[in-house]
Parts: C-alpha cells; sequence; structure tokens
C-alpha cells in the first residue's frame, strides 16, 4: 500500500503543478487581454481604424478634454463584420456616458443598411465591439469628436418643388468638422430627381472620412441609396417624396464640396390592393407606398414576425387565413379574419419614425367577400375595399362513401336511382363547417323554369331526401332521381349553404330546420351558392317504356326523329329490293333445270 503510495505520489505531483501552471497562464492571458481591449481616449477628437479577430470584446472611453457643455459626435463610417455572424454575438453597442453602465444608444451588427452616427448627451461616451468565434478580420473605422450648441448650423429643410443647396462656403473649401443633414420633401405622389452638378471632397475608397450619404427617405434612418466621396457628379431618384442628404467631414484635407439641383416628378397614385378568398389572404403594396411611410419591405411582417413578403416589387404576402397569426371573429351572422403588416420604426433606443400598422380586414358576407385595408399612422387612418367570392364547389359521387367523384357531364342516370351529392368549401380555416339550407331543382338555370325544392330552410321537402351529418368543410346529402311532368331532359341543382364556425354551439347549421320569410334568409350574410348539372335519364328498353314512348313524343328526342326514319325506311327499301333481286335469280335456275331449252326444228 505504502509503495503504491510513493509511486503515485510524483504523478499527482505534476498533474497539479502543470495544472496550476495552465490555470495561471490562462489568467495571465485573460488579465493581459482585458488591459488590452479597455481604453480611453483623452483627445478631444480621434479617428480609430479598428481591426479585430475572432472572440474580442474590447471597449473605448472617450473622456477628451473638453470646455464648457460640450457634447461628443460618433460616426461609424465603415463597418466590415462577418456576414454569417449573429447580431446577438457580435455587434457594437454604443453607452450614452462614461461605462458600460450608462444608458444604451444604440446597437449595431452586420445587417445595418445606414451609415451610424450616434451624439451624446453629455461629455462622456462608451462603445463596445463584440465578436463571435468565426475567423474573420472585422475592419471598423470611427470617427469623434466634442461639438458644442455654438458650433455653426448648415443644412435644412426644402419643401418646394424644386431647388439648390450647396456645402459651406462653395466653391471654397469647406470648414473642418462638418456635419449638415439637408431634408428633401415635395408634393404628395411625387418622386425627386436630385442632380449634382459637383463633388469634390476627400477621396478615399471607403469614404471613410469625408463623405456626402444620400438616403431613400425623410431622415438618415431611412434606406441609404450610395456613399458618395472624390471628384464625380452623379444623379440619384428616391421612390417616394422625401429625400435626406447627410454631408460629414474630419479635420483634414478640406476641398471644394459640392453644389446641387432637385426638381419634383409627379408619378401616379401608389398601387395597394387586398384580395380575399375562402382559403388565402393577398396583400400588395407598392414600393413607392412604402417609401411614402418611410419603410421598405426587409421592416415588415405580419402579426407572426417569421411571415415575411414572397416579393418585393412590389411587396406581396400571400397566406393562409389559418396561418400568420390572423384573428377570425364572428360578427352577429358573419365572420371576419384579419391581420397586421407591422412596420418597426429604426433604431434600438429612439426614433422620429410614426409608428405604421397596415389593417387588413376580410368580412365574409352575401356569397362574397367584403375586403378592407386601412392604415393607421398615430390618429391617421386610410380606408379602401373591394369585393371577392366564396370557393364552393358541387359533385355527384358514386357511393355514399364519397370517395370516387363523377366527372362525366351530362351524368346520366336510371328514373329513381339513389344519387349522392357533396357540396366543398375550400378553405385553410379548419373551424368552418357548412350546412345545406336549401336544394332546388329546375330543368334550366333560369329564373322562369319549373322548380321543385328538395329541402328549404333545412327543412325537407322531398321524400327521399336525407342529409348526412355535418362534416368539416363537407355539405353532404342523398335523393333519388326523377324527371319533371313535362319531360324536359335534363335537371341542374341549385344549393344555397351556409357557412358556420365550428366552435359556436349555437350557429345556425346546429338548429336544423327553421321556418323563416325570405327576407329573414337574404339577411344571413355568411352564406354562399353551389350549382350542378345536368342530370339526364338513360334510354330503358321495358316494354313498358316502349308504350309510354309510343304515346308521348320528348322535345329532345324529337329532334332526331326525322333522321332516324329516314334511315329505317332506307334500310326497308334495300331490304326489299334484296329480296326481288333473290327471288328472280331463284326462278332462273329453277327454270334451266327442269329440261327446257331451246331446240332448232327439222323438216
Amino acid at each position: 500500500m505504502s509503495a503504491r503510495r510513493q509511486c503515485c505520489s510524483p504523478a499527482i505531483f505534476l498533474a497539479l503543478f502543470f495544472g496550476l501552471s495552465f490555470a495561471e497562464k490562462n489568467l495571465t492571458e485573460l488579465q493581459e487581454r482585458n488591459s488590452t481591449c479597455v481604453k480611453t481616449l483623452l483627445k478631444n477628437y480621434e479617428a480609430l481604424p479598428i481591426q479585430l479577430k475572432a472572440n474580442e470584446d474590447c471597449i473605448w472611453e472617450i473622456n477628451g478634454e473638453r470646455h464648457g457643455n460640450q457634447t461628443i459626435r460618433l460616426i461609424f463610417s465603415q463597418i466590415q463584420f462577418n456576414p454569417l455572424s449573429s447580431c446577438d454575438k457580435e455587434y457594437i453597442e454604443i453607452y450614452d456616458g462614461p461605462s458600460t453602465n450608462s444608458s444604451v444608444l444604440g446597437r449595431i451588427c452586420h445587417t445595418e443598411e445606414s451609415i451610424p452616427i450616434f451624439h451624446s448627451s453629455s461629455s462622456a461616451l462608451t462603445f463596445r465591439i463584440s465578436t463571435d468565434s468565426k475567423n474573420f478580420i472585422r475592419n471598423i473605422h470611427a470617427f469623434y469628436y466634442f461639438i458644442s450648441p455654438e458650433s455653426p448650423s448648415c443644412g435644412g429643410y426644402l419643401t418646394g418643388p424644386d431647388g439648390t443647396f450647396t456645402s459651406p462656403n462653395y466653391p471654397t473649401k469647406h470648414p473642418p468638422f462638418t456635419y449638415c443633414v439637408w431634408h428633401i420633401e415635395t408634393e404628395p405622389y411625387s418622386k425627386i430627381n436630385l442632380t449634382f452638378s459637383e463633388i469634390f471632397i476627400e477621396m478615399d475608397a471607403n469614404c471613410k472620412f469625408d463623405f456626402l450619404a444620400i438616403y431613400d427617405g425623410p431622415t438618415s434612418g431611412s434606406p441609404l441609396v450610395k456613399k458618395v466621396c472624390g471628384r464625380t457628379a452623379p444623379t440619384f431618384e428616391s421612390s417616394s417624396n422625401a429625400m435626406t442628404i447627410v454631408l460629414s467631414t474630419d479635420y483634414a484635407n478640406s476641398y471644394r464640396g459640392f453644389s446641387a439641383h432637385y426638381r419634383s416628378i409627379p408619378i401616379s397614385q401608389p398601387n395597394t390592393s387586398l384580395s380575399c378568398s375562402s382559403d388565402r389572404m393577398t396583400i400588395t403594396l407598392s414600393k413607392f407606398y412604402l417609401a411614402s411611410l418611410n419603410y421598405n419591405a426587409s421592416y415588415l411582417h405580419l402579426k407572426d414576425p417569421t411571415c415575411k413578403p414572397i416579393a418585393y416589387n412590389p411587396m406581396i404576402f400571400s397566406f393562409p387565413l389559418n396561418s400568420c397569426g390572423t384573428v377570425k371573429k364572428t360578427e352577429g351572422q358573419s365572420i371576419s379574419y384579419s391581420n397586421i403588416v407591422t412596420a418597426y420604426p429604426i433604431g434600438d433606443v429612439i426614433t422620429r419614425q410614426k409608428k405604421v400598422e397596415i389593417v387588413v380586414k376580410c368580412i365574409m358576407e352575401n356569397n362574397s367577400t367584403v375586403e378592407i385595408m386601412y392604415v393607421t399612422e398615430s390618429e391617421h387612418l386610410e380606408n379602401t375595399s373591394a369585393v371577392g367570392r366564396y370557393n364552393l364547389s358541387m359533385s355527384f359521387y358514386e357511393t355514399d362513401s364519397f370517395s370516387k367523384s363523377i366527372i362525366e357531364s351530362p351524368y346520366y342516370v336510371d328514373l329513381n336511382q339513389m344519387l349522392y351529392a357533396q357540396i366543398s368549401l375550400h378553405s385553410s380555416d379548419p373551424n368552418l363547417v357548412v350546412f345545406v339550407d336549401t336544394c332546388t331543382a329546375s330543368p334550366h338555370l333560369n329564373s322562369t323554369s319549373p322548380k321543385y325544392d328538395l329541402v328549404k330552410n333545412g327543412c325537407t321537402k322531398d321524400d327521399t331526401y336525407v342529409a348526412y351529418p355535418i362534416l368539416e368543410h363537407y355539405g353532404r346529402f342523398r335523393f333519388k332521381s326523377f324527371r319533371f311532368l313535362e319531360y324536359y331532359p335534363s335537371v341542374y341543382l341549385h344549393c344555397e349553404v351556409l357557412i358556420c364556425d365550428s366552435k359556436n354551439s349555437n350557429s345556425r347549421c346546429t338548429k336544423g330546420c327553421i321556418s323563416r320569410h325570405k327576407r329573414e334568409i337574404s339577411s344571413y350574410k355568411w352564406k354562399g351558392d353551389a350549382v350542378i348539372g345536368p342530370l339526364r335519364l338513360k334510354r330503358e328498353e321495358s316494354s313498358m317504356d316502349r308504350s309510354a314512348a309510343s304515346s308521348k313524343v320528348y322535345p329532345e328526342e324529337s329532334l332526331n326523329a326525322q333522321p332516324q326514319i329516314l334511315y329505317i325506311l332506307a334500310l326497308l327499301v334495300l331490304a326489299t329490293n334484296v329480296v326481288l333481286l333473290v327471288g328472280l335469280a331463284a326462278k332462273h335456275l329453277i327454270t334451266r333445270e327442269t329440261g327446257y331449252r331451246y331446240q332448232k326444228l327439222s323438216y
């Protein structure tokens, strides 16, 4: 036992030694990493070219020398994160104060489309950059400087149909630390053509130092059209009646700046529409309409955030009624389906955009759907409406298993044959049921033809009519075939069905037979119609039917009577001629066999 202890003691000692050494090394590396990744910036302004690798977590604290009530402007003119990174693991977070315990001004990740610019409320500001474990070189360029309320202002609001604006001091050099924002807004249902006659600012491949940023919308949070620098003269066009232009420069290499002219271009009213069926809801929003609300499709979704557009120009949502957070509501004798297209404002902490909700609603009534769409923007409300129809179909089936439908048309049946019919509602809502309220047979589809009720207001009128129990989206019944006494060749069925919510135990579909006036029937909104036909009788060969056929002439058969009679007479004449020819030939043969010949007489 003692020998074993002596043997193993050195091994244990070495393991502990190396383990402690490894832990001490890790602790030292962690301390070194933390010490090198917390930077205090004491200058009044500084450009920060930042390059980070995987698993970095660094903090920059800006506490430079300042005078009076100065604040800080921080600009991230270049952000190159791993495009496959997750925003919760790789990001820049900005704090309004001297440490990460201060309130958060915002967060940036690889999905950022605009040029992030932040303003502190005090003379201290902190930002932190975290990277994930993916092997990728991150390149970020930040620039900060202190500003005071007395700093020269530039930019402004331009609201006329056209106008001209320039950088400060143009055509001479622009001042250092220039930051100007121009907001252009023209008349509704117009777009903006922006032309630069000259741009002459510091040149850089990524426009990290001095740049012009053009945004397609009323704020710098709108979609970025392009970031421009160097010497050029481009032209841009907005998708709405608003555009924003930002000029930002640092402390070095000032040039002439820019000169620009804009003009408004009238466009047609934006295209928005809502289409409803008993199966789907389709929302269409034009690109211009979204831009007029200061949103693009990437910011929009339905109540269920996972439901995104299926197309983007125009933006189209198309989804089943029972999906994407759609809310179904029974309203008296009608039913409605509603959803909301939500547009989230840009920004994590503050925003100057209005919250916009596009409310869409389909109301099922009177053999159709009423489609309503309105937009809520604060207390602003717009309404549009359209009309659609239920999607119902009706088929005959071979047996009461309703497994194989009859596809032939016309459907030829025997007199007194049992027929099986099914009315189907094509809807994605699983909680709808179909109740066959009224079915009427007629020889024609016009309103003046004779009519015979199989069932009316849920009450059986034909002795052979039997309704099957309600089953989801199907209304099923059977009856025996018949013919009208006036001997019309066809029979059509016209059925009126009611559609109910299966969760409503007191719906009309559960009440069965109810006698009511015609006016009350038409007031029931949640219903639909289905028509099928024609049914036609087979020609029976029994003697009873032949005798009946001899005394009665069917209108349909009278149309074909003359060709059939002529055909039969032709056959009779042909047969008679054949018999005569055969008779003459037989007589001739018999005469020859009896020995009668012509002979020459001898004298």
